[in-house]
């Protein structure tokens, strides 16, 4: 740890590894909502945050276990299908609020192309956000809609059955087999569609935000 009379102690957050300031004003200084995606182990995050003075005011925000709740979903909850669902019904709440565009705030994960953030930026992207983001970062089509996630299950189910029960217990639990899952994922996807993009004609023709 550094020290002597000019040493100056980060601050808390920056200590905890929780908070990157110099990234973080930069994103403010765009001066547009920030896009804070965030995931743990079980779940993803996404939220449309304004910087104010006493601390980020949420605008919009939905969370994976919602998918299950309100929508059906029967996948995982913090996989990159689960991630994309989570971006698309924050990104058609945030529009709901009068967003038009966002900045992508990850925080202190790595910006590896293909991952489950760039799969929640799709989804608000698809919802109709203007997010600025590079070429090539997006997961692909396939695994967006769970498609190796089906194809593992159907070779682990003939090659290794017990394995296959031990690996998708909790879809099985469910009565649910996860080789169903990119059918699912479009029913789900559409569901969320269908629901916001009636919502958002609704606001519109009453000029008001709805939730």
């Amino acid at each position: 740890m550094g020290h002597g009379p000019r040493y100056r102690v980060p601050w808390r957050r920056r200590r905890e590894g929780k908070t990157n300031y110099y990234k973080r004003l930069k994103l403010i200084l765009s001066g547009k909502p920030r896009m804070v995606v965030r995931r743990s182990l079980k779940y993803v995050i996404v939220q449309f945050a304004e910087a104010q003075l006493n601390g980020d005011k949420i605008l919009a925000a939905a969370h994976s276990r919602e998918l299950v709740k309100k929508y059906g979903w029967q996948g995982g909850t913090s996989n990159t299908p689960a991630a994309y669902l989570t971006g698309l019904l924050a990104g058609y709440r945030a529009r709901l609020a009068g967003i038009e565009e966002a900045v992508l705030d990850i925080g202190l994960a790595d910006p590896v192309p293909g991952s489950r953030v760039f799969a929640a930026l799709k989804g608000a992207l698809d919802a109709g956000l203007k997010i600025p983001h590079g070429e090539g970062i997006f997961p692909s089509e396939e695994r967006i809609k769970g498609e190796h996630i089906a194809l593992w299950a159907e070779e682990l189910a003939e090659k290794d059955p017990e394995k296959y029960k031990r690996q998708f217990s909790k879809y099985l639990e469910r009565g649910f087999k996860p080789e169903a899952l990119p059918s699912h994922f479009e029913e789900v996807a559409e569901k969320i569609r269908r629901e916001y993009e009636i919502k958002l004609a609704r606001a519109s023709a009453t000029g008001g935000v709805e939730e």
